[in-house]
């Protein structure tokens, strides 16, 4: 009788998928989702690469940009339940040279609540320094905060990745990069085959082409903090991220390359508790805490054109009405939405993980442009969880 429902759900959600991709909307699309620690949907449709014909399967890989921002925040969470790192501590205390021009007053939780007043990359970034961890890591401890540590929401678009991996290579006995810690400790202990910051050369063919459908925005209305934040030469677009050597390298905050069976387990994780499958990663009543609404959560943004982001304490974005959030729907879930519009989420009341990659970059004004919300209404729907 399960396996009925399941088949009766992955029918509706595959049923979605193939609408959006006639109607459009999307190229190619995997959907996974866990009903507490059963994998329920798991689904695709479409192309990976459609120059070339290829199809998408279920071990097709995606670029999920900063949907990445979760996992990283997640290994931090691992160091913290372990003793090794404390919230409150200043990221001084762990990485001594971070400290230039007033950063001393930086704590480990301003960086997760993006309040380190530091969303610029370093000046003179190009895609290979970008590749270069030491070189990223060493200025962006030079750089100059734009506003007072803890006084002002200021995204850290892509400096997040490095930060939170510094302090997590920094506090690791082993010091090891935040890729291989992600492999180490999260992933092969959960069974989790897909889930690449800095992907292995032998996964390389399995990765989708992007195509960049995301509507333009004249330079001249684009914010300056948000043109700093991501420059044009490492900008997320497929120029940029279809690179050879960017797919290598650790671009900790936006260079996941997952597939959705892999992206939904991990976020299965979260939604039971901190454990899946009889392993523990994190403590339960660490968890419980990680949907607490960052304070001032109501702060616009500068870096995103002014609108308020709805974070939490931990480096996870909540759900809610509007995109790209409107997907996971429920204020208590966990999510990250990635640039182009992937999403992962974990809703802790229902137990349901869900992750939705696709290859069609675009930027939805509404609900009403937004595919990948009437996806993950058909996953509900097909779990009758309306």
């Amino acid at each position: 009788m399960q396996a009925a429902a399941d088949r009766a759900a992955n029918a509706v959600v595959k049923e979605a998928i193939e609408q959006e991709i006639a109607a459009g909307n999307e190229i190619g699309v995997q959907v996974a989702a866990y009903l507490g620690e059963r994998l329920v949907v798991d689904t695709w449709g479409g192309l990976a690469d459609p120059a070339g014909g290829r199809a998408v399967d279920g071990d097709t890989l995606f670029n999920v940009f900063s949907v990445t921002k979760a996992v990283a925040a997640t290994a931090l969470h691992v160091q913290a339940d372990r003793g090794l790192i404390d919230y409150d501590a200043p990221v001084v205390r762990y990485w001594p040279e971070y400290g230039a021009h007033g950063k001393e007053r930086t704590t480990v939780r301003h960086v997760l609540t993006h309040r380190a007043g530091v969303p610029q990359v370093p000046e003179g970034v190009t895609p290979e320094k970008m590749c270069d961890w030491a070189w990223m890591t060493r200025q962006i401890a030079a750089l100059r905060p734009l506003a007072e540590p803890g006084s002002k929401a200021l995204y850290l678009s892509m400096t997040f990745g490095w930060l939170v991996g510094e302090l997590v290579r920094r506090t690791d006995p082993q010091q090891r990069s935040l890729g291989r810690f992600v492999q180490e400790e999260i992933a092969r202990p959960l069974g989790i085959a897909d889930l690449w910051i800095g992907i292995p050369d032998a996964v390389e063919p399995r990765v989708a082409r992007l195509t960049n459908a995301s509507d333009p925005v004249p330079p001249e209305y684009l914010p300056p903090l948000y043109t700093a934040s991501m420059p044009p030469q490492v900008d997320l677009v497929p120029e940029v991220f279809e690179r050879p050597d960017v797919r290598r390298a650790e671009v900790a905050g936006v260079g996941g390359i997952f597939n959705a069976r892999s992206c939904a387990r991990f976020w299965a994780l979260l939604a039971n508790g901190g454990a899946l499958d009889g392993v523990r990663i994190l403590s339960p009543g660490r968890v419980g805490t990680f949907n607490t609404p960052r304070p001032n959560s109501e702060e616009k943004d500068p870096v995103m054109f002014d609108i308020p982001l709805p974070l939490g304490i931990a480096g996870y974005w909540l759900g809610g009405p509007y995109p790209p959030v409107c997907s996971a729907r429920s204020p208590r879930a966990l999510c990250h939405p990635g640039a182009g519009n992937s999403i992962g989420w974990a809703d802790p009341d229902t137990r349901l993980a869900v992750s939705i990659c696709h290859n069609r970059m675009r930027n939805p004004r509404g609900i009403e442009e937004d595919s990948v919300f009437r996806i993950a209404e058909a996953v509900r729907r097909g779990l009758r969880l309306q």
